[in-house]
Formats: structure tokens, C-alpha cells, sequence
């Protein structure tokens, strides 16, 4: 190494030897490192998730800047820079090794959730702990990495000189200062410990069924300020974070994803509701989408020319009690159409002479 520096410091000008130096470095550091990884790649042969998968994913990028820079700065003495220009390099050099070690932890974050994503999956029916526990991890890494940037951002700053006499004024007026901001952003302060409540109380959580606003959906993210909750059609209802908690709402999977449906029918007082219920039962018995807990055929209203019928039946989530009720309806009224089109309602009249 200091034979190759003594060769071009001898030839070129001093930032073109440091400009050369510093490639040179970040292309052996590079090579070695994509080596590695490529080694890596082909002794770890599981298929799926891993964390050696995860890390390889997610720490790439950030490596990409902080090896070479940190390599960068371990050679930096050797450099034979005048005294000056080392300050100043090394200034920068520090900088940049902050933002990259920032951006490292905030893609280690990444790798947690991950391995979180991987332990608590949300394809099965009853995932009440999986929503629960990444309600929580959402939170937590957004609050995370707001703190690393800001923490990041406050060490750059303080490596100024200027920067930190003016903090240090700052200082004697925070008092006077923290009231003053607290007032103006006494909004968006709600709207975090709105959040900070959200992901502890939990009453939303990921992938909960609620009823916001007259519109069926779940919840798609949490953030600090708000909620994306996605519509059975496809289109997104955004709501401040604040309004889960100043607002009534349904929630429809609080305990469990376990719910009741009901369809209704209205026939004749004459109708054999015994014959009906039998059906019901038939249909039920041969439907995937029925759970065996609840099933049911009621009478819940006469009414002077009609007699109103209540299907109760129940559904492991919402999704599959909505289609369950769907093909009870179909089911009773073809039984109906077929064998008592007679019963359906009808209105009476008495002629008299």
C-alpha cells in the first residue's frame, strides 16, 4: 500500500491521488465483499426465509457505503496529506460513516421485522397474537427509525463548531422554546401518543375487519399520523390516527375473526318453517364455508300478512360469513321456489255480497 501511494504521489496532483486512492480502496473492498456474499449464497441453499437470506437482502446496501468508507478512513494516515486537508477529510469522512451507520440500523430494523413476519404469519383464521404482536412491531420500528435519523442528524450537526455554540444558546431559552412548539404542534403531538396508545391498547390492529364510516374493510397500515384501511373494493379510507381513538367504530375481529350472519326471509303464515329449517340444515352440512358452531332457523316477526324467517348461521371470519350468507340465500330460495311458491306472501282480501 505505501509503495502504490509513493508511486502516485509522485505523479499526480494531491486530490487526484486521494480522489484514485479512494476508488482504489472502495473496488478491493467492494470485490471482497461480493465475494463473500456470493460464497455465501451458495453454502446457504435453504429455499424460503432464513435470517442469513434476510441479512443478505436487507444489510447489502447499506454495506456498499460503510465498508469502503470506514476501510477508507482506517488508511486515511497513510495518505500523506498536509495536516489541513486530513482535518477537513477526515470531517467528511466521519459524516458519511454516521449517515451510513444509520442507514445500517435502520435496515437492521428490517431484518427483525422479518424474522417477526416469518414467526407470526397471518394466513390462518384466528391470528389475533400475530395482529397484536405486529400492530406493535410497526410502531416501534417507525418510532425507531425516526429516533436513529434525528439521533444521526444531531451528531452531524454537532461536528460543527458553529453549529454548536449555536446549540448551546439554544439551551438557555429551551424552556421559553418547548412551550412555544408544544403549542404549535400540540396536533401532530396528539396524533403520536395517539399512535403510541394505538400499538399498546390495541383496540386496531394489522389486518383487522372494521366498520369506519359505513364502509367493511381491514386494516392495511399504521402509521404515526394515520391509518390505511383497505375497502372490500379495492379503494383506501385514510383516517387520522386520532380518530381510532375520539371515535365509535365496529371491529369486528377485537377478540376473534369468529362471527354471525344472518339472512332473512319473508313467506306466508302458512309456510312449514320445520320443512325450511330441515333444508337449512342440509345446506350446511354440505358448505365448506361453515363452521358447525351456529345454525339456526328462527321466526323473528309476524306481521299482519307476513312472517318474518332468520337464518343464523356462523363463519370462521368475515370474509367467509359474508359468502356463506350469500349461498344460504340462494339455497332456501330455490327450496322455496321449488316446493312452496304457494306460501310466498301474499295479501288477502274478503269480498262480501
Amino acid at each position: 500500500m505505501k509503495d502504490l501511494i509513493t508511486i502516485v504521489d509522485n505523479q499526480w496532483p494531491q486530490w487526484v491521488k486521494i480522489l484514485m486512492l479512494c476508488l482504489f480502496i472502495t473496488l478491493i473492498t467492494l470485490i471482497f465483499k461480493w465475494i463473500l456474499t456470493f460464497v455465501i449464497k451458495k453454502t446457504n441453499k435453504e429455499s424460503g426465509y432464513s435470517v442469513i437470506h434476510s441479512f443478505l437482502k436487507h444489510l447489502s446496501s447499506p454495506l456498499n457505503f460503510l465498508l469502503p468508507l470506514f476501510f477508507i478512513n482506517a488508511f486515511l494516515p497513510y495518505f500523506g496529506m498536509d495536516s489541513a486537508v486530513l482535518q477537513g477529510v477526515r470531517r467528511w469522512l466521519d459524516m458519511l460513516l454516521v449517515a451510513s451507520f444509520a442507514y445500517l440500523l435502520i435496515t437492521m430494523l428490517r431484518v427483525l421485522e422479518d424474522f417477526v413476519y416469518h414467526a407470526y404469519k397471518l394466513e390462518k383464521a384466528d391470528n389475533l397474537k400475530e395482529r397484536k404482536i405486529r400492530t406493535q412491531l410497526q410502531f416501534v420500528r417507525k418510532v425507531a427509525v425516526s429516533l436513529v435519523v434525528i439521533i444521526a442528524i444531531a451528531i452531524i450537526l454537532l461536528s460543527f463548531d458553529g453549529v454548536r455554540k449555536i446549540g448551546a444558546g439554544l439551551l438557555t431559552g429551551v424552556g421559553i422554546g418547548g412551550i412555544i412548539i408544544g403549542f404549535a404542534a400540540q396536533k401532530s403531538l396528539g396524533n403520536f401518543l395517539a399512535g403510541l396508545q394505538i400499538a399498546f391498547t390495541q383496540p386496531i390492529r394489522i389486518d383487522d375487519v372494521l366498520v369506519v364510516e359505513g364502509e367493511w374493510g381491514r386494516v392495511e397500515e399504521i402509521t404515526l399520523t394515520y391509518v390505511v384501511l383497505n375497502i372490500w373494493d379495492q379503494r383506501r379510507l385514510i383516517l387520522p390516527i386520532n380518530y381510532f381513538i375520539e371515535q365509535p367504530f365496529q371491529n369486528w375481529t377485537r377478540n376473534t375473526s369468529e362471527i354471525l350472519g344472518t339472512a332473512f326471509f319473508y313467506v306466508d303464515p302458512t309456510f312449514s318453517v320445520d320443512a325450511l329449517r330441515a333444508e337449512l340444515e342440509r345446506v350446511l352440512a354440505n358448505s365448506s364455508l361453515w363452521d358447525q358452531r351456529v345454525g339456526i332457523l328462527q321466526v323473528t316477526d309476524i306481521k299482519e300478512n307476513v312472517v318474518e324467517l332468520r337464518a343464523l348461521v356462523s363463519a370462521e371470519d368475515s370474509g367467509q360469513a359474508f359468502d356463506l350468507r350469500c349461498e344460504v340465500r340462494e339455497q332456501l330460495l330455490k327450496f322455496i321456489k321449488a316446493n312452496a311458491q304457494n306460501e310466498l306472501p301474499k295479501t288477502r282480501v274478503l269480498l262480501q255480497k
